[in-house]
């Protein structure tokens, strides 16, 4: 029996359209994230999940610690039981610093991202007006992290290339120097660590010898240049940072490989989504999907489901639609993934599809998925095991 067989056995009692994990597939991918990375610690990122008990279940696995999309995110989970919690972006959200500044679990648990004087300013400002609780004695210093540019830079004569994220404008060693001690600096803060986000590395498929070529550059570059930044900040602050984040779910091997690198994160693998068919550093395993049923089949070889248009963030362009995991079944150039209804052509050797068959896609993305529904059905064999909360049904969501 197919996985798509399996899984359409597992949900048949249940409308569409629905979303399910493959635990054992889920369960495979967390072991091989640990596997590629050789030892260094994994650390989990929420986004590409947005399911609590998939979080929680990869810390079980031994993932150790979360990065959260954003501070009020990291807070919720913190009250939720989480532990050690890197917020992986900077925040500006006044009123989520203002309860972190009041926390003492939360400044223990959460670390912050920064990576401008502004967003230090505003912790300073929830730090000096925090109206701490009585009792509530000393408490700890909120630690914070540096985002440092991980991008690649070509200077070719007159030609500036640049090959990555628009991030962080934390770029050389004295450029990150000179913010740590801004940070060390600021009475109820202390700085913890730094990350390094080689996007045009771990985002990217290996689709042809450029791409390589350019990942091979990158790494390179950035093995050199993130030991510099590590070396300038232990003399600016006068010790060694405690955490070294780098890599996610392209780039394991690499990163975890990197000199000074002390955990990388990943979190999309373990889903596996449509954007990562094409890397050759592991072999794809999909647990994530979503149902839709078949509404009509307007003429032989074509058929017709009930909604489905959940279309990826990024770029517009046809590699952010979804796939089509239904054997032999694929989306029309002319209609893609509808808003109402999604027609399908029917490949060669592909069995035909009947009103009321459900069909199988997945998200181009890992944890936008997840923002689509309330509950996702975690499925073992042919089973559901249990219907859990997404983010959204839980009442937590990003924006």
């Amino acid at each position: 029996m197919s996985q798509t067989e399996r899984l359409a056995r597992a949900t048949a009692h249940l409308p569409a359209p629905l979303a399910v994990v493959d635990l054992d597939a889920f369960d495979a991918n967390a072991a091989d994230l640990r596997r590629r990375a050789r030892g260094v610690p994994v650390r989990v990122a929420s986004k590409s999940v947005r399911v609590r008990s998939l979080v929680v279940r990869a810390l079980d696995a031994g993932f150790q610690g979360v990065m959260a999309f954003s501070l009020a995110e990291a807070l919720w989970l913190v009250q939720e039981g989480v532990r050690d919690v890197l917020v992986g972006y900077p925040t500006v959200d006044r009123d989520a610093l203002a309860r972190l500044a009041v926390d003492a679990r939360a400044r223990r648990e959460v670390t912050l991202m920064v990576d401008d004087v502004a967003q230090l300013a505003l912790l300073d400002a929830a730090l000096r007006t925090a109206a701490v609780p009585a009792g509530t004695g000393d408490l700890p210093d909120v630690a914070v992290c540096l985002d440092v540019d991980a991008s690649l830079w070509l200077d070719a004569g007159p030609l500036h290339v640049h090959l990555g994220t628009r991030r962080s404008p934390l770029r050389t060693p004295d450029d990150v120097a000179a913010l740590a001690r801004r940070v060390e600096a600021l009475p109820g803060a202390r700085l913890r660590g730094l990350m390094f986000y080689e996007a045009q590395v771990a985002g990217l498929p290996d689709t042809n010898p450029a791409v390589r070529l350019v990942k091979k550059l990158s790494v390179a570059e950035l093995y050199g240049r993130r030991t510099a930044v590590v070396e300038a900040v232990g003399a600016a602050v006068g010790r060694d940072v405690e955490l070294v984040n780098s890599g996610g779910t392209g780039s394991l091997e690499t990163s975890s490989a990197g000199p000074t690198v002390t955990e990388v994160t990943a979190g999309s693998g373990l889903f596996v989504p449509g954007l990562f068919d094409g890397y050759r550093a592991f072999d794809p395993r999909p647990s994530a999907f979503f149902g839709i049923d078949v509404a009509r089949v307007p003429a032989p070889g074509w058929a017709t489901a009930f909604g489905g248009g959940y279309v990826a963030s990024g770029p517009a362009g046809r590699s952010r639609l979804p796939r089509v995991a239904t054997p032999g079944w694929s989306l029309t150039g002319t209609e893609g993934a509808g808003e109402v209804m999604t027609p399908l052509r029917r490949g060669r050797g592909a069995a035909p599809l009947a009103v009321g068959d459900r069909v199988w896609m997945r998200h181009a993305k890992a944890g936008e998925l997840m923002e689509r529904f309330d509950v996702v059905h975690l499925v073992r064999g042919d089973t559901i095991v249990e219907s859990v909360p997404t983010y959204r049904g839980e009442g937590h969501t990003f924006g």
